[in-house]
């Protein structure tokens, strides 16, 4: 840090390192999205070696905001925050512009977060659903199943119109990482 006294006006001013004007560059924001247009070129800001085996896309979607954040596998590198938005509700128009935003096609990193979020990347449709299942062809309105049917068929495609899908999926079914718990991790403070 620079300091100047002005002994005239009495005034000091400081100058601090401007570290943010390399990463400025590297974040677009757009329809009220932030998010990272040029993750390989954050790679090498940061200094960390880009692998996207080594690295796992996690989204995050409380009720008013939408953050995407890039966890390593092995948790010896930081979490790199790569989009976040405040007043975009999760939907799947959003969710697109956010995986075409981050190349996602590209680096095709394994997804994990909730469940909604991961329903919007699949196309499914959110709410009041008969097949709200990813996995399965589960129907949730045959209530006297529930309890005494033990297997359900597997999901066998994903096409819109076919079993409560109404989009393209944005995502591989391979590719996400179903959350064991529900998770809420608290982003919202990290970021």
């Amino acid at each position: 840090m620079q300091q100047w006294n002005l002994l005239k006006e009495n005034v000091i001013i400081s100058v601090y390192r401007k570290t943010h004007e390399d990463l400025v560059q590297i974040f677009k924001m757009e329809r009220g999205l932030v998010t990272c247009t040029d993750i390989d070129g954050l790679m090498r800001t940061l200094n960390i070696n880009h692998n996207p085996l080594d690295w796992r896309l996690f989204i995050e979607s409380p009720k008013l905001s939408l953050k995407a954040v890039l966890f390593h596998n092995g948790n010896t590198l930081p979490s790199i925050p790569v989009g976040h938005s405040v007043h975009n509700k999760e939907s799947y128009e959003i969710m697109k512009i956010r995986m075409e935003a981050i190349n996602y096609d590209k680096f095709k990193w394994k997804i994990c977060g909730d469940l909604e979020v991961i329903a919007l990347l699949l196309g499914l449709q959110q709410r009041f659903t008969k097949y709200c299942c990813l996995v399965f062809e589960m129907d949730s309105r045959a209530l006297y199943l529930h309890y005494s049917r033990k297997d359900w068929p597997a999901r066998k495609s994903l096409e819109p119109g076919i079993m409560n899908v109404e989009n393209q999926p944005q995502v591989e079914l391979s590719k996400i990482l179903l959350p064991s718990i529900p998770l809420n991790l608290g982003l919202t403070k990290i970021l």
